[in-house]
């Protein structure tokens, strides 16, 4: 008789790309998983994997054998993960890969909070704008801003994304307020480094999206510290909603052609595998969307925009 536990290591190794991987990801010795596959070898009477010191691969019997097996096996793991945490609190350390201004926004005393909810889980962040590999990096969620590409990846919107233009106070006075998305070529604006020196913006207005030639002298690749810039009066910035809000509500920075932003897609939790989902990732992506729709319901930037208080 076939054994079901034999199977489900074969598909483990393959999806883990070595037995040393997947020996890790079950809580075994890697000599105990080799062994396993060689039984299931030897009843099949064929070779599934070819081995080497460098790599693993698979013979076309067991590329066949794979395909046909990994959807059921992924179900029956899954089924029994979902029985098991629906009875069970989340727990583990969750590695998590977010842009290098994540807690420029999102609160350290959030963090605090979801911590309290689940004391059993652990939280290791790594914060860097650039592409994760997230199998590689054995990320378990990644926050992603913009607009995401197909891809095999799980993603779940938590959060549009939007940008704004901001200036101070004693910019605007010094210089006087754009009247049109146009006029923002006669002034000093803060942009990301372009070897020509010059910038385009595309906005999106009353009228549709319009694109607009920028400059200025003074460029970052970082929107905290262009926010800073601008708040420092060093011109006017181009910079996410969530970032400018409370700088608008509290009036150290104006917001200048309210009626125009940059829509830059959407902010994204995303998951390497829907079948290897641990439940605190999953748990923390739900209070993610669940504190960006608080912190915008708390929040009108078309409000203090007008000069209208908001409580």
């Amino acid at each position: 008789m076939l054994d079901f536990n034999e199977v489900a290591m074969f598909v483990s190794v393959v999806e883990a790309g070595s037995f040393a991987e997947a020996a890790r990801r079950l809580g075994m010795p890697p000599s105990t998983l080799s062994r396993r596959v060689q039984w299931l070898e030897r009843r099949f009477g064929v070779r599934l994997m070819q081995r080497s010191t460098r790599q693993l691969g698979l013979t076309e019997a067991g590329r066949k054998f794979f395909d046909q097996c990994r959807g059921s096996i992924g179900d029956i793991v899954l089924a029994g993960r979902e029985m098991l945490e629906s009875n069970e609190a989340p727990c583990g350390s969750i590695r998590v890969a977010a842009p290098a201004g994540f807690f420029s926004f999102f609160k350290p005393e959030w963090v605090t909070e979801f911590l309290a909810r689940h004391s059993r889980v652990k939280l290791e962040f790594t914060l860097n704008d650039a592409a994760v590999d997230l199998i590689a990096e054995r990320i378990d969620l990644a926050l992603r801003e913009g607009h995401l590409p197909d891809s095999s990846l799980v993603a779940r919107k938590i959060d549009s994304a939007y940008s704004i233009l901001v200036a101070s106070p004693a910019y605007m006075q010094a210089r006087g307020t754009p009247r049109t998305a146009h006029s923002l070529s006669e002034h000093d604006c803060l942009v990301l480094p372009h070897p020509g020196g010059r910038s385009r913006w595309l906005l999106t207005g009353p009228d549709g999206p319009e694109a607009v030639e920028v400059k200025g002298r003074f460029s970052v690749d970082n929107h905290q510290a262009m926010t800073s810039a601008a708040l420092a009066g060093m011109g006017i910035a181009l910079i996410p909603a969530v970032l400018a809000v409370d700088h608008v509500r509290a009036r150290t920075l104006a917001h200048v052609l309210p009626d125009y932003r940059r829509e830059n897609g959407g902010l994204y939790a995303v998951f390497p595998s829907r079948r290897h989902q641990p439940l605190a990732a999953s748990l923390l992506a739900d209070f993610l969307a669940e504190r960006m729709a608080r912190f915008w319901s708390q929040r009108s930037l078309t409000a203090e925009s007008s000069g209208t208080a908001v409580a």
